[in-house]
């Protein structure tokens, strides 16, 4: 019999497994990487911009990754990077015409993907599944930060 450690962590890879199989193939169309579609998604929430930085912050990625995926969306005409006086990371970044189409398919797609996702659950069946993963995903934040507690 499987432990509630197994069975969760198990569960959860596998969810994200699925989730970049999914967005693999729908950011194909577009010739980009999967891991690309949510730095899709929040800069359309920031119609003046948003930093390197604060997509790392938003996203919860290190910067590296930002820094690939941004270089590459530039190379491709999605983003425009505000040049000026601050520093590159620093700089305000928006979504071009071209990117506000592709977010706008990855927006689509991912709200067909996550209804298709929660086919068979009621509004309560969601409601509690959002607010438990929430509690979740904050408990393990705090013990990736502190450690866990000493055993007794």
């Amino acid at each position: 019999m499987s432990t509630r450690y197994e069975y969760f962590s198990t569960s959860i890879s596998a969810i994200y497994h699925y989730i970049q199989k999914i967005e693999r193939s729908e950011m194909e169309k577009y010739g980009l990487k999967g891991s690309f579609a949510p730095y899709l998604l929040v800069m359309t929430r920031f119609p003046d911009g948003i930093t390197a930085a604060e997509l790392c912050d938003v996203c919860d990625k290190d910067k590296g990754a930002v820094s690939r995926a941004l270089n590459e969306l530039e190379q491709k005409g999605l983003v425009l990077r505000q040049s000026g006086e601050v520093s590159h990371y620093r700089a305000p970044i928006r979504l071009t015409e071209k990117g506000k189409e592709a977010a706008k398919f990855v927006s689509q797609r991912s709200t067909l993907a996550v209804e298709l996702a929660g086919n068979g659950l009621t509004d309560a069946d969601r409601q509690s599944f959002y607010a438990t993963l929430e509690l979740i995903a904050s408990n393990l934040h705090s013990m990736s930060k502190e450690g866990l507690p000493a055993s007794e």
